[in-house]
């Protein structure tokens, strides 16, 4: 199934994707997709239902964050060599582990604000794996298992905060609206094997990057094995895994990097599309639970 959430910012109400590509109201049947109602029996449960029964959602309707109450914000750097070549790092013998702050989760096409100041933001498509079972300690033969599904992730990052200012990827990492997720959270079964997906993204209407998560480093079980041996990943935990070359400030012969009014596009084989503009930074106001 593809799941996603629809609605005003704060607002939003539980869905699915029909057959047909129409988005399906489920609020009727669910509160919200939560990592407590994203068991597999609640899922069946769902995907049961008759969808002529279900009202839809008008195209236009704002599509949020695909699930609400995301514990963690994990992800691996540099995991396709070919970016680590053009950001001139190492290939890393084991997977680089930063966090992204869940303040930073926005809709996939929520418009991406500039940090102040910022001169070096940029773009990077990425796979995310969403965890469905408490994990300490699995084998990588086994951690598939414990994956719920996968979403499209555009994993932004401001580089000068990021390699210039201290020794933490963090500090570039999560900034408001550097985090956008969806359009769909797809279970596992839907998007079978994660080592096969073609990815790209756009800016301005250029192709910028364009890679396949077969050419990862890590790939997705040895992630998740090797994130439950540092860490308990619970239901509902997001890993970002990475991105394929063509990054901003990898372009030669000068750094490329995000400016207000531009666009950017990106996508990933199986779980949609994203289109986000940039703008330049504002106050948020309310704090608002996504």
């Amino acid at each position: 199934m593809k799941l996603l959430r629809c609605g005003p910012l704060g607002k939003e109400k539980p869905a699915l994707i029909g057959a047909d590509g129409k988005i399906l109201d489920v609020s009727a049947h669910v509160l919200d997709w939560t990592p407590a109602t994203l068991t597999a029996t609640n899922l069946a449960r769902i995907n049961s239902l008759s969808r002529d029964s279900l009202p839809e959602f008008s195209a236009e309707t704002r599509i949020g964050v695909p699930i609400k109450g995301i514990g963690k914000f994990i992800a691996i750097g540099l995991n396709y060599s070919d970016h680590a070549a053009e950001s001139n790092m190492p290939i890393p013998k084991e997977p680089i582990v930063f966090t992204k702050a869940t303040s930073c989760l926005s809709g996939p096409n929520d418009d991406v604000m500039l940090p102040k100041d910022s001169r070096k933001s940029d773009w990077e498509v990425e796979l995310g794996v969403v965890i469905g079972r408490v994990t300490r300690y699995v084998t990588e033969e086994i951690a598939l298992r414990y994956v719920a599904g996968y979403v499209l992730i555009n994993d932004l990052s401001e580089r000068e905060w990021q390699l210039e200012r201290g020794s933490q990827w963090d500090n570039g990492k999560g900034f408001d609206t550097f985090g956008p997720v969806g359009p769909w959270f797809v279970t596992a079964e839907e998007v079978g094997d994660p080592q096969a997906l073609s990815m790209y993204l756009d800016v301005n209407g250029k192709r910028m990057q364009t890679g396949n998560t077969s050419t990862m480093i890590f790939s997705v079980c040895q992630i998740v094995s090797y994130l439950s041996n540092c860490m308990t990943l619970y239901p509902g935990d997001i890993i970002t895994t990475g991105t394929p070359p063509g990054v901003g400030m990898g372009m030669k012969p000068q750094p490329i990097f995000l400016r207000m009014g531009d666009t950017m596009r990106l996508g990933i084989e199986r779980l949609g599309e994203q289109n986000q503009r940039v703008i330049a930074w504002r106050h948020l106001g309310e704090e608002v639970t996504v």
